[in-house]
């Protein structure tokens, strides 16, 4: 896969090589278990095969590599190098390397990447548009799970309120297995600046409906209509969709379920809800001309 032009027009940059711990090794370390730091000097930790190509791809910032050529490099590491040629390049020892990576045997290349604006303008706002609320989620694991549902839904956007787990952290980069640089998501302090963000976008579009999900809700989510510009909000793991969301919803849907269990997992129920609102505007019209196969969204499962 080539990013940016062909192996001839490329050059990795200068690599400096680090056989023992110094100050960039710290900072990377730091920016992996400090949030505030991250946001600070808003770059983050990725690693991963999926998480840098897809960076690459979407043109997100690559400001540091780390790898280390004393185990060496595959034609895929030397062409994500070469494809850099404004990143810093630290060259490491094979056990800085296993001891900065999150794995059991660590990837061939680390990154730092610059984080994009904070701002909710990112979201594409059009006719159709389908954007998730998160609501204080808790669990890095859940949110970045919930990006990879977002993207393979067709999701335009999420947005996250309240206090939360945060969007950089290492896990959610990781669970996100790279959809968190392709579905733009931005955090919010709280519910009151989602509805400055939704008036201006009912400016553009108009009508926009809200949903929200709940075990308890009387509507069943195969009931709802989900018209052509959709918000829908996820509450907290555990306290579920707060009052607050809660009044301002035009509709409160379950989904139905069978069995002794009385909810689901927050990226179980979001990706039931998701799929339905694909599955529905398929076939209504409203959405992408889609062929579904078998009656069914030509969603392909796969492992990680």
């Amino acid at each position: 896969m080539k990013f940016l032009g062909s192996d001839r027009e490329a050059s990795a940059a200068p690599a400096q090589r680090i056989r023992g711990a110094n100050s960039k090794l710290r900072h990377v370390a730091a920016l992996k278990r400090d949030r505030r730091k991250r946001w600070r000097h808003r770059e983050f930790f990725v690693e991963g095969v999926r998480s840098i190509n897809r960076a690459m791809e979407e043109g997100w910032g690559i400001k540091t590599l780390l790898y280390s050529r004393e185990r060496g490099l595959s034609r895929w590491a030397e062409q994500i190098l070469r494809s850099c040629p404004t990143a810093a390049c630290l060259d490491l020892a094979t056990d800085l390397l296993a001891e900065l990576s999150d794995k059991e045997e660590s990837s061939e290349i680390l990154g730092v990447v610059a984080m994009p604006e904070n701002d909710p303008a990112r979201i594409p706002v059009a006719p159709g548009l389908l954007t998730v609320v998160a609501d204080r989620p808790a669990s890095p694991g859940n949110l970045g799970a919930l990006l990879r549902s977002c993207d393979v839904f067709g999701v335009h956007g999420l947005l996250i309120t309240g206090h939360a787990c945060d969007l950089y952290d290492p896990q959610v980069v990781r669970t996100s297995a790279g959809s968190l640089f392709s579905v733009p998501a931005v955090r919010l302090a709280s519910h009151r600046e989602l509805w400055a963000w939704l008036a201006a976008s009912r400016a553009k579009v108009g009508e926009i409906r809200i949903v929200g999900s709940s075990a308890h809700a009387a509507e069943r989510l195969t009931d709802c209509d989900f018209g052509s510009s959709t918000v829908l909000v996820l509450g907290n793991e555990s306290r579920g969709l707060s009052a607050a969301y809660r009044e301002h919803c035009d509709a409160v849907v379950s989904i139905p379920m069978r069995g002794k269990a009385t909810s689901l997992n927050l990226t179980s129920a979001a990706s039931i809800l998701l799929y339905e609102i694909r599955r529905r505007r398929i076939i209504g019209g409203s959405g992408p001309a889609e062929v579904l196969e078998g009656g069914r969204c030509p969603i392909r499962a796969t492992g990680d």
